[in-house]
């Protein structure tokens, strides 16, 4: 069995535990904007008993914005994943959306970080996993992307977490992963574009749609047209802050 193949399957087995399992809630992350609450997802079934950490952010938690719809950050969340997901980059840890103490929200499963990564220092190395997480982020037209969400692991992965302000029809993009602006894509960037554009034209395209409003989905269509197009890594634009403040 391939790592590729190997990682798949523990993916879905923790989705299904997040859906199945009891959500438990210990404690809440007071720097958030938005209500976002660590707690436990614990699973009894033929497999044996198991509990483990997890980030619940119920739809009932989220702050209003002016320019996203009230209640959709949870869907946008689910939708990354399921992105990262689908095209096989695994950048996303494991995410559904649930019913919980709170209400129907996101559930992620809590990813333990490298504590010996300087990530001050990190963000700004041509790392292939920063790579990929930025190609991500222009197609996710992610508004947010600080140097605290990068998620190094001990095993060597990097994930990316919070991405409630995504998906947006105008193009939004705030990133501090600048370091390819102007260069070429890779071949292998370039096949993950005509993959995504494949599932967006079938039964992927209909879930999204679910998520995400019409002139976003089809914003999100004309994202992955333009850098097949360009085939490049753009630069900051001038009309909007190109940086999220503060950046980490």
């Amino acid at each position: 069995m391939t790592k590729a193949v190997r990682d798949l399957s523990l993916i879905e087995e923790d989705l299904v535990d997040l859906n199945n399992g009891v959500l438990t809630v210990t404690g809440r992350l007071v720097d958030a904007s938005n209500a976002t609450l660590y707690a436990m997802c614990s699973v009894q079934d033929e497999k044996g008993d198991r509990e483990f950490a997890c980030i619940y952010k119920p739809i009932a938690g989220e702050r209003p914005l002016w320019d996203f719809p009230d209640g959709s950050l949870a869907n946008r969340e689910y939708l990354s994943f399921l992105i990262s997901h689908w095209l096989q980059l695994h950048l996303v840890p494991p995410t559904i959306l649930r019913d919980g103490p709170y209400g129907t929200g996101m559930v992620q499963k809590w990813i333990d970080i490298d504590q010996s990564v300087d990530l001050m220092e990190f963000y700004l190395t041509d790392h292939p996993k920063l790579r990929e997480l930025a190609l991500f982020d222009l197609i996710t037209n992610n508004t947010d992307r600080k140097i605290g969400h990068l998620l190094p692991t001990p095993d060597g992965h990097i994930y990316g977490c919070d991405h409630g302000v995504t998906f947006h029809s105008e193009d939004k993009l705030r990133t501090v992963l600048w370091q390819w602006e102007q260069l070429p894509l890779l071949p292998s960037e370039i096949e993950t574009l005509k993959t995504l554009e494949t599932e967006l034209n079938g039964d992927s395209g209909e879930m999204i749609q679910q998520l995400i409003t019409k002139d976003e989905f089809t914003a999100l269509k004309v994202r992955v047209s333009r850098l097949q197009g360009t085939k490049v890594f753009p630069s900051p634009s001038p009309d909007w802050p190109a940086v999220p403040w503060p950046p980490f």
